[in-house]
C-alpha cells in the first residue's frame, strides 16, 4: 500500500471521499464548469492498494512517508487511438502541398522499414513519451502484421508481441487492436505497400486474432495488456467480410474502425453500397456501444443520429485531423445525439492530452462562431472516461474515485502557461510541458518529463529514429 498527498486535486463529485475538514475542504468559486461533475479539493490524501484507490481524504495534512504530488492532480488521460509507427513522420511531411493521400504514401514508406526489433524500440520510445505527457493507457490500432510482401513471420505474432513488450517496458496499459485489412480500396486488391497489413481472408484474420488473444493472455498480465479488434475502414474491409465479423467476432472485446475520415471514402461507399460508411455498419448490426468510430469527420445528419442512437464512441483526433487537413468533425452534434466522445493522438503530430482537449473545442469554435461548445469538464471526460470506455484494459472509471485504478497526472499551476488559471479550466492553458508527475497503478512512473525507468523519451526517440529513414 502507498499514499500520495496533493495540495489540490480534481475529485469526481460522486466519488466516496471522506472529508476531515468538512465542506470547506472543497474549493468554491465559479470555474465555468458543469455542476455535479468535478470538484476542486484541497489537502487531499489518496491511499492505494494493488494499484487502485482505496481511500480519498480531503482537508488533511500529509502523513509521514506520503509522496507529495506537487500541483493540481487530475485523473491520467487515456489515448483512444494510436498508430505508434506514425511518430516517424513528425516534422518530416511538411514540404510542399498535398493532402491526406499524399501523406499516406509517406506513411507507407515508413511502414515498409519496420521489423519486430525496430518496432519494439520505436514503440517503447513512443509509449514512454505518452507516459511522461500524462497518458496511462493507449489503444494501439495495429495493422503491420507480417513481413514486407505479406509472408508471416516465423513467430506469427512477432509484431504484436513486440508492441506488448514495448508497453510493458513503458508501463502503459495497452489495448492492442488487431486490425482486419483485406483491400486497398472498395473493389481494389491490396497494393504491394499494403501486403504486410493483410490476411488471406476474414476467417484467417479471425483465426489469427484468436491465436493472438491466447498468446497475449499467456505472456502478459491482463490488467496491463489486452487484445481488441479493429476494422481498418469500409475501404479496406468488403461488405461480405463485415457480415462475417458481425456474426463471429467475440462479443467480449472492443471493436474500432476508421470512419468517414475523407469525402472520397464516403463517395466510394455510396457508389458501391448505396449508403454511407455509418449506414453500412448499421446494415450489419455493427453500430453499438462497444464500437469506436475514429474520426467521423464527414457525416450526414442521418449518420450522426445512427452513431448517437446506438451509443457508439466517436474518437476524435483533433491535432491529426488538423495536420492532415481532414476537416472538423461534428463533435458537439454527436455528443448531443448520444455518442460518447473520446480523444486520441493518432499519427502523433503531437502527443499531448491537453492540446487534444482544447483543439477539440477550438475546432468547434472555428466551425460555429460560438465559444463554450464543450465545457472543461466535458473535455476532461473525453480525455479520460470517454477514451477509457473504448478500451479492453480494466481502467474505468478513469477518475479520482475510490475503487478506480490509481492513474494520475499532475499539472504545475504556476508555469508561464498556467499561472492564474482556475484548476478546472487548465484544459485551456496547460500543455504536456506542465505535467510534473505521472502515477500509473499507484506507481510514480514519470517526473518532470523523465520516465523513472527509461529516462528522457527524447533520447529514446532519437536512438529509435536513427534506424528508420
Amino acid at each position: 500500500m502507498s499514499a500520495y498527498w496533493c495540495e489540490t486535486a480534481i475529485i469526481t463529485a460522486d466519488g466516496e471521499a471522506a472529508s476531515a475538514g468538512g465542506p470547506a475542504a472543497l474549493a468554491d468559486g465559479p470555474d465555468g464548469d458543469l455542476p455535479g461533475t468535478s470538484e476542486v479539493a484541497t489537502g487531499v490524501r489518496v491511499e492505494t492498494h494493488d494499484g487502485r484507490i482505496s481511500s480519498i481524504t480531503t482537508g488533511v495534512h500529509p502523513h509521514p512517508g506520503d509522496t507529495t504530488l506537487a500541483g493540481v492532480v487530475f485523473p491520467a488521460a487515456a489515448n483512444a487511438h494510436s498508430h505508434a509507427f506514425h511518430r516517424v513522420l513528425r516534422g518530416r511531411t511538411h514540404e510542399g502541398r498535398g493532402d491526406f493521400w499524399v501523406w499516406r504514401e509517406q506513411m507507407y514508406r515508413s511502414a515498409s522499414e519496420l521489423t519486430p526489433a525496430k518496432y519494439e524500440k520505436l514503440a517503447t520510445a513512443v509509449f514512454a513519451e505518452m507516459v511522461v505527457t500524462g497518458f496511462s493507457s493507449v489503444a494501439e490500432f495495429h495493422y503491420v502484421h507480417h513481413q514486407p510482401g505479406g509472408a508471416p513471420y516465423a513467430e506469427p505474432h512477432a509484431m504484436e508481441l513486440a508492441l506488448a513488450r514495448a508497453a510493458m517496458s513503458a508501463g502503459i496499459r495497452l489495448t492492442l487492436l488487431d486490425t482486419l485489412y483485406l483491400a486497398g480500396g472498395i473493389g481494389t486488391p491490396l497494393s504491394p505497400e499494403q501486403a504486410r497489413f493483410g490476411d488471406a481472408d476474414v476467417q484467417a484474420w479471425l483465426d489469427r486474432l484468436a491465436s493472438l488473444r491466447i498468446a497475449i493472455a499467456r505472456d502478459f498480465p491482463p490488467e496491463l495488456v489486452s487484445v481488441g479488434a479493429a476494422l481498418h475502414s469500409v475501404r479496406a474491409v468488403p461488405e461480405e467480410a463485415l457480415k462475417v465479423v458481425a456474426q463471429q467476432l467475440p462479443a467480449d472485446i472492443p471493436l474500432h474502425i476508421h470512419l468517414s475520415e475523407q469525402p472520397a471514402e464516403n463517395q466510394a461507399c455510396l457508389e458501391a453500397y448505396g449508403t454511407t460508411p455509418a449506414g453500412l455498419l448499421e446494415r450489419h448490426g455493427l453500430l453499438s456501444n462497444r464500437l469506436s468510430a475514429v474520426h467521423s469527420t464527414h457525416l450526414t445528419q442521418e449518420d450522426i443520429a445512427l452513431l448517437g442512437g446506438t451509443g457508439t464512441t466517436v474518437v476524435m483526433c483533433p491535432s491529426t485531423e488538423a495536420d492532415l487537413a481532414d476537416g472538423i468533425g461534428p463533435a458537439r452534434e454527436l455528443s448531443d445525439a448520444g455518442a460518447a466522445i473520446a480523444l486520441g493522438t493518432d499519427q502523433h503530430a503531437v502527443i499531448d492530452p491537453w492540446i487534444e482537449m482544447r483543439t477539440l473545442e477550438h475546432g468547434e469554435r472555428l466551425g460555429t462562431g460560438q465559444r463554450g461548445r464543450f465545457s472543461p469538464a466535458e473535455l476532461l471526460r473525453a480525455a479520460t472516461e470517454g477514451a477509457a470506455r473504448s478500451m479492453a484494459t480494466p481502467i474505468a472509471p478513469a477518475a479520482l474515485r475510490v475503487g478506480a485504478v490509481c492513474d494520475l497526472m499532475v499539472i504545475d499551476p504556476a508555469s508561464t502557461r498556467t499561472a492564474g488559471s482556475r484548476p478546472l479550466q487548465l484544459a485551456f492553458s496547460a500543455t504536456a510541458s506542465d505535467v510534473t508527475q505521472v502515477v500509473i497503478a499507484g506507481e510514480l512512473v514519470a517526473s518532470h518529463g523523465v520516465h523513472t525507468r527509461l529516462g528522457a523519451p527524447g533520447n529514446l526517440l532519437t536512438e529509435a529514429l536513427k534506424e528508420l529513414s
